[in-house]
């Protein structure tokens, strides 16, 4: 049995949460033992146990990527639960402890952003090289944007492996649920609509989606978007439906639990992300269930949607260019029933959760043998 040690310092469940339950669903459990380590009350805790992890609550850790009190805490947490390997999500303090006690270190690079100069050149590019490959034996990257940043700042290919990610597919909802959910967001039949479910953050692109539907607007086309989420940059999206006097052509959902049911009611998945996507779980659960996507150019989106197969991408920040994308997806019915074909194909040959976890498990055995510590 291979034991495993997760070290994750998020006090909410964002993204490289969300890719630890999608693994823990498809783990081999014969051959490998899965530990997480996680601040004390994360709200990762329930979820991970409800899916048999062995969960660690750590003192400190909470999100932040390196604090010597966690890497000092994290060493006594990695002699007693004694894993073969420590893999850690953005915890730069896991990968420092779980060096100094002499285990395999692995780490998953889950955002991609542009690499600043201080990282491009020397001499930081030389310093983020040596810290980067030292605290860790391979690195996983969720996507090729993700790769490419690693890269930029000066780590080897040769210590990289490309890794989408993978969801389990959701069900989706009947049609009397549909009919019922469409009944309380007030969409008349055959109305369509698309929607974006995100954290409300200014990079996530909220705005250029209201540009787009302001522009749909003036050229008299009927239509609903449905905005899903909570975050910081709330009240700027709310400020934007209401200026351009949108209230009518964009719902404001807040936070939803009912993703599927969402997502079933949805002709298009939208994506406007102009910064840190890398590999999208939320484009991942529409395929699932048949939803194509208009995303942008930006970060994983182009190596996730196949352009013009099972959906569209369009230059990020270019809301001129999603509009069109909409509108060429409302005046060809046909082209739309294709791609939610596509979608569903795409899915289950690329993006299941069962291929990430046996890809994750891979990359655990290879790196075990190259380091002498293999079975």
């Amino acid at each position: 049995m291979i034991r495993v040690l997760n070290v994750i310092s998020d006090s909410n469940i964002g993204g490289a949460g969300r890719v630890l339950l999608n693994y823990l669903q498809y783990a081999d459990r014969d051959r490998f033992e899965t530990m997480i380590a996680v601040p004390r009350g994360s709200l990762l805790c329930e979820p991970l146990r409800e899916l048999d992890g062995i969960v660690y609550e750590v003192d400190g850790l909470a999100d932040r990527s390196y604090h010597k009190d966690d890497v000092r805490a994290l060493v006594e947490l990695i002699r007693k639960a004694r894993p073969d390997i420590v893999h850690t999500h953005g915890a730069l303090s896991g990968r420092i402890a779980g060096r100094r006690c002499g285990k395999v270190v692995i780490y998953t690079r889950h955002s991609a952003f542009p690499v600043s100069a201080k990282l491009k050149y020397p001499p930081g590019r030389w310093i983020n090289k040596l810290v980067n490959e030292h605290y860790a034996d391979h690195i996983i990257a969720v996507s090729p944007a993700a790769a490419r940043n690693l890269t930029d700042a000066g780590i080897s290919e040769k210590k990289i492996t490309v890794m989408m990610n993978g969801v389990a597919p959701l069900t989706r909802a009947t049609d009397e649920e549909c009919a019922a959910l469409r009944t309380e967001l007030g969409l008349p039949p055959g109305m369509f609509t698309a929607g974006i479910l995100a954290r409300l953050e200014p990079y996530k692109g909220h705005l250029y989606i209201l540009e787009a539907a302001e522009q749909l607007k003036r050229e008299g086309r009927s239509f609903r978007i449905l905005i899903a989420g909570t975050g910081s940059f709330e009240s700027e999206v709310r400020g934007a439906i209401a200026e351009k006097q949108l209230e009518n052509e964009v719902l404001f959902l807040g936070f939803r639990s009912d993703v599927a049911k969402l997502l079933s009611i949805l002709d298009v998945q939208l994506n406007a992300s102009y910064g840190t996507e890398a590999s999208s779980i939320a484009l991942c659960e529409g395929m699932s269930l048949g939803v194509p996507a208009i995303a942008s150019d930006y970060g994983g989106n182009p190596w996730q949607i196949d352009d013009g197969e099972d959906g569209l991408i369009f230059p990020s920040r270019d809301s001129a260019a999603l509009a069109r994308a909409l509108g060429r997806l409302m005046d060809e019915p046909e082209t739309l029933r294709s791609m939610q074909k596509r979608a569903v194909e795409i899915f289950h040959a690329r993006f299941t959760g069962e291929i990430f976890a046996r890809n994750v498990e891979r990359v655990y055995l290879n790196t075990l043998e190259e380091t002498g510590h293999g079975e």
